[in-house]
């Protein structure tokens, strides 16, 4: 299938990698030049201009496109997308992310969704349901590539908490995909400084005994000193 995605954030380029592992063929379009990241995604073709405008989409072939995916952080952004891609360009399937809870009543058939993710609803529920407080839990894995998707949650005094996450001792198989926090998702930028109670979803390259207890060595409660009597 050809997929376009609107939004060349982590989000976009981590649905544009895990497509591209599965054959299909992605183009990434963004008007913020910062996040023309393309060695991040290299086999994937990249359009630098506004999903918001008609002849932004159609440059970068929506037209002939299966599957339209508008994956800003921008809810407006997104409904004008998808409206775009339905009304004025026929695409058969729409895919929209839904940032704000509140604004998931509009992402219907009305606006050209044909499907709403709602992404703070789904990571939440997900981790609610699974994650306890310092311990590496699956969420769900992608059979095929051999990967899987793990949560875990910071707990009190964790020895990660103050870092950014470029300065988290991880393995080289693990890349996090967004940190939960107040129940909002928030990009995991290599600035971002991790708080106590902050909930991770990371992407493991590998499932194994060895790279779980490795991961969960970078985010356990540091020991606290004995108290004087």
């Amino acid at each position: 299938m050809f997929i376009v995605i609107a939004g060349a954030g982590s989000v976009g380029r981590s649905i544009a990698r895990e497509l591209i592992t599965k054959g299909h063929d992605v183009t990434l379009i963004d008007r913020r030049p910062q996040q023309m990241q393309v060695a991040s995604v290299a086999h994937a073709e990249w359009v630098l201009a506004d999903a918001c405008s008609p002849d932004s989409l159609s440059e970068a072939g929506v037209d002939k496109c299966d599957v339209m995916v508008a994956a800003t952080g921008d809810d407006k952004a997104n409904l004008v997308i998808s409206l775009l891609a339905k009304s004025e360009f026929a695409v058969p399937r729409v895919v929209a992310r839904v940032n704000n809870p509140k604004n998931e009543w509009m992402f219907n058939a009305g606006w050209g969704v044909d499907v709403p993710v709602s992404t703070p609803r789904v990571m939440t529920a997900l981790v609610e349901e699974a994650v306890s407080v310092g311990a590496l839990v699956k969420l769900f894995a992608f059979h095929e590539a051999g990967a899987s998707l793990h949560a875990i949650t910071l707990p009190a005094h964790s020895r990660a908490s103050g870092k950014t996450v470029e300065q988290l001792p991880l393995p080289s198989q693990v890349q996090i995909l967004t940190v939960l926090r107040d129940d909002a998702p928030l990009a995991a930028d290599k600035d971002l400084a991790l708080e106590p109670g902050d909930e991770l979803v990371m992407l493991l390259m590998a499932d194994n005994s060895e790279l779980s207890n490795a991961i969960e060595a970078v985010f356990t409660a540091r020991e606290q000193p004995p108290h004087d009597s």
